[in-house]
């Protein structure tokens, strides 16, 4: 129950994607993967997910999973692209319906927007258990960065997404719609009442001031005794204190208006228009 965990360093957008191994069968899943994207021209490639897809076809891996820990404000995810060359199911957590009908107000998508989930494969809900080919896994529901937030717990190694990060940086905001600091407190007491030895993989690493290489990989009990905002001993009224105090002195995230309405389709871009070009909208005053 020890999967083979590969990551792969997004620099632009600080963003750790990973495919992760059933040593057992070779098969394999992809966690947060990347579509490259240039604000400045409004041009996507596909560099990064072609460096994930090159390695499972290197190792001669069978693709069965395409996970995404929430719907991403940081970067476009390559699922559809992925998915397209090499097969697997496409899932998230069943609280995307609550991000969908958020954000399908806030961009004023439409009614052809459907905001059910069924862009994607697989929902997930809290405690669900699914398989990496033999190794048993299940998704825990983590919300307060989103609504919609999941750690998959694949073997000894969990994938938490911006639920939390390194111990020396500390854990996501909680001020995006639908984000809430208690609740980002509790969930991250479940990923605490993991064993200790369980490895923990982040979705992002920004290097902590004094540190001067990216790191991404720590354990449940290295979280528990040295995270700065959440280690053992900190109550919920003192995280959410600082969590709440800490969060009006960050910006938004440069790319949250592309990636939030991709990634709210699965990765998939608006539909075109008339005359075939796709466009992003550009809320005016909303956040």
């Amino acid at each position: 129950m020890k999967p083979q965990v590969t990551a792969f360093f997004d620099e632009p957008t600080f963003t750790v994607s990973y495919v992760v191994v059933d040593p057992a069968t070779k098969k394999c899943a992809v966690v947060d993967s990347v579509l490259d994207y240039d604000p400045a021209s409004g041009r996507t490639n596909t560099e990064s997910a072609d460096e994930v897809i090159g390695f499972i076809k290197r190792e001669g891996l069978e693709l069965e999973w395409i996970l995404e820990t929430h719907v991403h404000a940081d970067h476009l995810s390559a699922a559809p692209y992925i998915k397209e060359r090499l097969g697997g199911k496409v899932a998230i957590g069943s609280n995307i319906t609550v991000v969908q009908e958020t954000f399908g107000k806030i961009f004023n998508a439409g009614t052809e927007f459907e905001r059910d989930g069924s862009q994607f494969d697989a929902l997930f809900r809290d405690g669900d258990v699914f398989h990496l080919g033999t190794i048993n896994a299940r998704a825990i529901h983590t919300p307060g960065h989103t609504p919609a937030c999941m750690t998959y717990l694949i073997g000894d190694a969990g994938f938490v997404g911006d639920t939390m990060f390194m111990p020396d940086y500390g854990t996501a905001r909680a001020d995006f719609p639908g984000g809430d600091a208690h609740t980002l407190y509790k969930s991250i007491q479940k990923i605490f009442a993991l064993p200790d030895a369980t490895r923990l993989f982040m979705c992002h690493d920004y290097k902590a001031p004094g540190r001067n290489e990216y790191r991404w990989e720590t354990t449940v009990g290295d979280e528990k005794k040295t995270n700065i905002h959440v280690h053992d001993g900190i109550s919920e009224d003192e995280f959410v204190a600082m969590r709440t105090a800490r969060d009006k002195t960050l910006s938004m995230p440069r790319l949250i208006l592309p990636s939030v309405q991709v990634n709210m389709r699965a990765g998939e871009l608006p539909p075109a228009e008339d005359n075939g070009v796709h466009y992003l909208k550009m809320p005016i005053n909303v956040f």
